[in-house]
């Protein structure tokens, strides 16, 4: 009986722990989004060269920490006709490497663990390394040919006009509630937005940070031997399940970001590897685009149309070039795996790789790119 009481209260405590951690994303993401939406408008629209709209993806999805976000603002001005088609799409491929920042930054909340880190780092930037090798791959082909633009554009002709629905995600209603009363409570407290946003982006890293630790903790005694079992067995033995599951978990959630950062304690805690979560990012690459062609097609835009479908064709097309050839599918694993290896050792390579991909790089190649 003792023991029972003890599982069903530490079910009760992750579950409550869980809640702490979205809530923790969520506020990031509204801080962050208070921070540089504006600046992410203004940026989008400064371009008509591919290779700057590629890193003005990157640095603005980073900014706001939501390819949905940049994609929705992509979609205004190439309906107002700001933007080409053609000129949107390297922005939607820079969103797809900016909208990985989220479950990067969650995996430094295990920093001060070197085994957790090594295998939290390890699972963030495997998403981070995929999504690149889909941009090598897929940029100069879309340069050469316009292939994603020419199919995207032809499947909104068939299905502009048929009716769509918006998914409410289960997610956002459960943490409206907490983060706008912690944005209240900081405006309150400082009189001022840009006072209020540091203020929740500061609260939203202590929460993460004590969330993790303790979501870790207790999944490892709760856990460990019951659940490592039954995944290894289930998802290591059959990928495409776990692929099938990111997908569709990330359709109701709306928020590839959620689905990737939730996998993060998981392989800290060593109940997931890598491996294992590899194919449920790819997955949740997937359903975070199914989503936007959802809520475009209600819309009756035909560029909404094509630049969600061109989302989605960009995702498709990458995991079919890459998941399944065992070659291929490893290179991201074993990248990913050796950053890890070396973050561990110098932890402070972690912060320079955030810091250095989603921010500095991104930022400096538009300057130049304005410059020359």
């Amino acid at each position: 009986m003792n023991k029972r009481l003890e599982i069903v209260g530490k079910i009760l405590a992750v579950a409550a722990l869980l809640y702490l951690f979205l809530v923790s994303i969520s506020l990031m993401g509204a801080a962050f989004k208070g921070f540089g939406k504006g600046f992410a408008e203004s940026l989008i629209q400064t371009t008509s060269n591919p290779f700057v709209g590629l890193f003005i993806g990157i640095l603005a999805t980073s900014l706001v920490q939501s390819s949905s976000t940049t994609t929705s603002v992509v979609v205004g001005i190439v309906g107002a006709g700001g933007l080409t088609v053609g000129n949107a799409i390297p922005i939607i491929m820079g969103a797809n490497i900016g909208t990985t920042v989220t479950n990067t930054l969650v995996s430094l909340g295990h920093v001060s663990r070197r085994d957790e880190f090594k295998r939290a780092i390890s699972a963030a930037t495997v998403h981070d390394f995929f999504n690149l090798i889909c941009v090598a791959i897929l940029f100069p082909l879309e340069l050469a040919t316009g292939y994603l633009e020419r199919t995207a554009t032809f499947m909104s002709r068939v299905f502009t006009g048929v009716g769509g629905f918006k998914i409410t995600s289960p997610i956002k209603i459960v943490t409206k509630p907490a983060v706008g009363l912690i944005y209240e409570a900081s405006l309150f407290v400082s009189g001022a937005k840009l006072a209020a946003y540091i203020i929740m982006t500061t609260l939203s890293l202590v929460l993460l940070f004590l969330a993790l630790y303790f979501i870790v903790k207790v999944m490892k005694s709760l856990v460990v031997n019951r659940a490592e079992i039954v995944l290894d067995n289930v998802i290591s033995r059959r990928p495409v399940l776990g692929l099938f599951a990111g997908l569709a978990f990330t359709i109701v959630v709306q928020s590839s970001s959620i689905t990737t950062s939730l996998l993060i304690p998981l392989v800290a805690a060593g109940i997931l590897t890598v491996e294992s979560a590899f194919p449920i990012t790819i997955g949740a690459n997937i359903g975070t685009t199914t989503t936007a062609i959802l809520a475009s097609f209600a819309t009756g835009n035909p560029s909404a149309v094509t630049i969600a479908f061109a989302h989605f064709l960009f995702n498709l097309t990458g995991t079919v070039f890459i998941y399944p050839i065992r070659f291929c599918r490893m290179i991201p694993i074993h990248l990913a795996k050796g950053f890890g290896e070396t973050a561990s050792v110098k932890r402070r390579y972690a912060a320079f790789y955030v810091a250095g991909v989603f921010f500095l790089a991104p930022t400096l190649l538009i300057i130049i790119s304005k410059l020359f």
